[in-house]
């Protein structure tokens, strides 16, 4: 487990004693274990069995700086969705042959730094749509580049195998992600007859928090299937990219680990006599979210007839999970659990009655902080400053020790913001 209760049973992350953090730092906060986030990077590039492959990190699940580079320094590369993903992942040290650039909507200026970065550009720019082939090979022709270039496809999964929150299910027809399968053969048409493009890959990205192989694996089989075709059009393809999305434990269980998915992958690719070809995957939950903590004092219990609120300082602008996927995360004290327990409903300061972490089983006297587990993924890269809230500081922690944080921003500079809005 990635928190653990010491011999006195307080809360620790990464050896550190996390209501010593306290001490030094107000709250809501959140900290994060690189070591173990680390291990996690160098566990899953053991399932590729010395075969030619990528782990990208979705930066998207936790962009700081200090989980970047930990994850550069084990050979991972980066998943970015954005110009400014991409300018964290090149300032962390991940090397621009090691990123690829997803995402439906880029701006023409988003397209040209990813076409000129060190004057060759990065890994491959992941191409959505008919229509954006056109527009990077417009760009790239203006910058006189030969811009490389994969194709993300949707792969058309029956939207009922994709057990997941329908928030974060992408393989499906509906989804506005990817080329459609019946455009592909267009879209291949389309790259290997420009002069200004280079198709090295196809990629596919089917949802988020799987628990079971059955979606990926589909999705990867149709992956393999089109780059077959990509290679009898003349493609001279170095990648397939069957995308990240693996699931991890919440506290509801989770049967499968990330080395499970690329193992599954890796018997699809040998299946399609494809293993010539390098394998990308792009995890992003999978490698931070259990290592990352969100620490919050407690305000006041609320007891109304039947009712027993638990309201802390954290909110859904602090963690916007629970609000927007219903999802669930444990929250538990940061003291030793002593006394008869108590189902508390704890819930945060935001004005919106979606700011609710739901039912817990908690100390009948409430202690004096609480952690809301597995907040490493989708916790700070989401927050936002709604009604007026600072967003909170980070703590990383390596070897027991504090290595670096962040500093909290005063609201008042929320206010003097908001008070020059429209000012000459």
């Amino acid at each position: 487990m990635p928190t653990l209760r010491d011999e006195n049973g307080f809360l620790t992350l990464g050896g550190v004693r996390l209501i010593d953090l306290l001490a030094d730092h107000s709250t809501p906060t959140y900290a994060y274990d690189l070591d173990g986030i680390t291990a996690e990077a160098r566990d899953l590039r053991t399932a590729f069995d010395d075969a030619p492959h990528l782990v990208a990190y979705a930066v998207k699940a936790n962009s700081a700086g200090a989980i970047v580079r930990s994850l550069a320094s084990q050979g991972c590369g980066a998943d970015v969705v954005s110009g400014a993903e991409l300018q964290v992942a090149l300032g962390a040290g991940v090397p621009p042959h090691r990123i690829v650039y997803s995402g439906v909507a880029k701006r023409d200026d988003e397209l040209r730094l990813a076409l000129r970065v060190d004057g060759q550009g990065i890994l491959a720019v992941q191409l959505e749509s008919l229509e954006e082939i056109a527009r990077i090979d417009a760009i790239a022709r203006s910058l006189g580049l030969r811009g490389q270039v994969s194709i993300r496809m949707n792969p058309s999964v029956d939207f009922d195998t994709l057990d997941t929150h329908a928030f974060i299910a992408t393989g499906h027809d509906e989804a506005k992600f990817g080329v459609a399968r019946a455009d592909m053969s267009d879209a291949l048409d389309r790259v290997l007859r420009s002069s200004c493009l280079e198709l090295v890959g196809i990629a596919v990205h089917v949802g988020s928090q799987f628990t079971s192989t059955a979606a990926y694996v589909e999705a990867a089989r149709v992956a393999f299937e089109v780059a077959r075709e990509a290679r009898n059009k003349g493609a001279s393809l170095r990648f397939v990219d069957t995308g990240g999305g693996f699931g991890i434990d919440y506290g509801q269980g989770c049967p499968v680990r990330p080395c499970d998915f690329v193992r599954a992958a890796r018997q699809a690719q040998r299946d399609a006599q494809l293993d010539d070809l390098a394998l990308f995957v792009e995890p992003g939950r999978a490698l931070v979210a259990a290592h990352g903590v969100l620490l919050a004092r407690v305000l006041q219990p609320k007891v109304s007839g039947a009712r027993r609120w638990l309201l802390v300082d954290a909110g859904m602008n602090d963690l916007l999970r629970p609000a927007l996927y219903q999802a669930h995360h444990r929250v538990v004290s940061l003291e030793p659990v002593e006394g008869p327990q108590e189902t508390w409903r704890v819930a945060g300061p935001v004005c919106e009655s979606s700011d609710d972490f739901g039912m817990h089983s908690l100390p009948s006297v409430p202690p004096r902080a609480v952690a809301l587990l597995d907040a490493g993924a989708y916790g700070y890269t989401m927050a936002s400053r709604y009604n007026g809230r600072e967003l909170a500081p980070e703590v990383f922690l390596r070897g027991g020790l504090v290595e670096s944080s962040t500093a909290r921003q005063p609201t008042e500079h929320w206010v003097e913001e908001r008070l020059r809005a429209g000012l000459l």
